[in-house]
């Protein structure tokens, strides 16, 4: 089975796969990982992630083993790989891989932008799970104060507003709900709620 969640940043998918994969033991990969390393690759060498040159061939040289790299989960990182996954040679890059974990015998989760239109156009059950640019800048700020990053949320909240606005005006692969897909809105929902209600629509699709 190949469940496939879409959405836009801090929308709680990542939480949700992980969790998910746990329920129904499957294999997750979590590919805005792929992108955000591909943007630390990029500042690391000094390099511009509006290079898609530079960004591609981070790309092509990524060490997969190092996606848990904690300077992943910063805010300029993720800046950083809201620029990149604009660039064609580096999506095209990533497909691949992306498609190998997909193709895991007993199936897999995998959550992203273009998960259910690109990745995997004929998942078993497409979920587009959303919530509101507010909740989901609450949310952003609250992981960032943790840090002790200092952004203020209205800085989050502008920062989230700019990723909507590359990831579905990008000339490939743009964030947009697959036109089977079915629509998970956390906005007022908990992890444990969001779960819940993500689990029955699996049931009811796979069922």
């Amino acid at each position: 089975m190949i469940i496939a969640l879409d959405g836009p940043a801090a929308s709680g998918k990542g939480t949700l796969g992980r969790r998910l994969a746990e329920e129904y033991g499957l294999v997750h990969l979590d590919t805005g990982a792929l992108y955000r390393a591909v943007a630390r690759d990029v500042l690391a060498a000094g390099n511009d992630p509006a290079d898609s040159a530079a960004a591609a061939r981070a790309a092509r040289n990524l060490d997969r083993e190092t996606l848990d790299d904690p300077v992943l989960r910063t805010a300029e990182t993720g800046a950083a790989a809201s620029v990149v996954s604009t660039h064609p040679d580096v999506r095209q890059a990533l497909l691949n891989y992306q498609r190998a974990i997909a193709a895991t015998p007993g199936g897999a989760i995998l959550d992203g932008r273009d998960i259910g239109t690109v990745v995997c156009p004929d998942a078993d059950v497409k979920l587009f799970v959303t919530a509101s640019p507010e909740e989901r800048a609450r949310r952003r700020h609250a992981e960032l104060a943790e840090a002790d990053n200092g952004q203020n949320f209205d800085e989050v909240l502008a920062d989230v507003r700019d990723r909507d606005e590359r990831d579905r005006n990008r000339s490939q692969s743009p964030l947009k709900p697959a036109d089977d897909a079915h629509l998970l809105d956390t906005t007022y929902l908990g992890i444990e709620a969001a779960f819940k209600a993500a689990v029955e629509l699996i049931d009811a699709v796979s069922g």
